[in-house]
């Protein structure tokens, strides 16, 4: 599988370091062009640096970006992601307060970005409540991450799956993509309690039956 990756920091890194641990090829875009050089020096395994109009060649195309600047780069892109799939790892935070999501109730960043793809794109929520030091480490106290998974498209989020189950991570399918909207509460939860329980965000959040 290719994977493209818009957005060259933590979270771009920590999904790239876990996509060519998984044998995947890479594709780093980027606004700053000598960011996602950089990046995809770093990843290694053949991944490269996307410049300039040329068309994203990934199946799945992961927009590691912040809220609400990801509906902007979605807008921008629109023509290069259409028929392909698009993982939104967004924890809408609304920075000025952080005591909530920016978000309006009954809604979620990702059904907002699902509003704004091109027709036959389909839109899958993961990866938002792994951090970016756990995920590019794929581990906590020798335990796998969970990757929670959202969305409409059985297909779409199988492909995700794969990408997570081929890094050493264990997905779980957790339903449509308005569950997206208890993923995202449960992220900024799980933000929330880092400085109060001194985590220093290397904890993960784990399903156990």
């Amino acid at each position: 599988m290719k994977v493209t990756i818009v957005g060259a920091g933590k979270m771009g890194r920590a999904i790239g370091t876990r996509a060519v641990a998984g044998g995947h090829e890479v594709e780093v875009v980027d606004r700053d062009p000598a960011e996602a050089g950089k990046l995809a020096e770093e990843l290694g395994g053949g991944a490269t640096a996307l410049e300039g109009d040329a068309p994203f060649g990934g199946d799945v195309v992961v927009f590691a970006l912040y809220y609400p600047g990801i509906k902007d780069a979605v807008s921008q892109y629109s023509d290069r992601i259409a028929g392909k799939v698009v993982v939104d790892i967004t924890n809408p935070v609304d920075t000025q307060t952080w005591d909530r999501l920016a978000t309006k109730p009954g809604s979620s960043s990702a059904e907002e970005v699902a509003g704004l793809v091109p027709e036959g794109t389909s839109v899958v929520k993961a990866f938002n409540t792994t951090f970016a030091p756990t995920l590019a480490a794929g581990e906590v106290a020798g335990h796998a991450l969970d990757v929670l998974i959202a969305g409409d498209d059985e297909a779409a989020k199988k492909k995700v799956a794969q990408l997570a189950s081929d890094a050493g991570l264990r997905p779980l399918d957790v339903g449509p993509l308005s569950r997206a909207q208890q993923l995202e509460q449960l992220g900024f939860l799980h933000i929330s309690i880092q400085e109060p329980l001194g985590l220093g965000y290397a904890s993960t959040l784990k399903l156990h039956s």
